[in-house]
Order: C-alpha cells, then structure tokens, then sequence
C-alpha cells in the first residue's frame, strides 16, 4: 500500500498533522480509537467517510515513520 496517495500534511489543516485526505481525520487519531478499544468495523461505522484503505494507509504511515526513527545505540545510551 502507498500511503501517499491517501495520508496528507497540510498546515492548514489539524495544524498539519497527517489527516487522511478528504478528511480532518488524523492517523493519531484513528490509533487513539484503537488503543481505546474500538474494532476497525466500528471505527468504519462510526465515520462513514472512512474506508478500510485508509485504516491501513495509517498503519503503513506509521510502519513507515518508526523506520525514519533515529535508534540509539545500546552502548551510546548507558
């Protein structure tokens, strides 16, 4: 999945979270409903504007950013 073509970043919108576009939606947000127990099917439910590409265009942004994350070395943090 190319999560480009449905994650957007634009300032004037959410202050420039990333919002799944068409939508003032942010990946934050979906993952905020997950982590507080909602199903997918009920996140699609409760916004009917939402597709499950876009759910998964979340979790790829994600996946995605945690690689760009700078690790620190084991030995640089003791």
């Amino acid at each position: 999945m190319h999560y480009l073509e449905r994650i957007t970043i634009d300032s004037r919108i959410r202050s420039g979270k990333p919002c799944i576009r068409g939508t003032r939606i942010t990946v934050s947000d979906v993952f905020d409903y997950l982590g507080g127990g909602m199903t997918i099917p009920e996140i699609l439910d409760d916004f009917p504007d939402l597709t499950a590409n876009d759910i998964q265009a979340c979790f790829a942004f994600a996946a995605d950013r945690d690689r760009r994350l700078n690790v620190v070395p084991h030995e640089a943090a003791l």
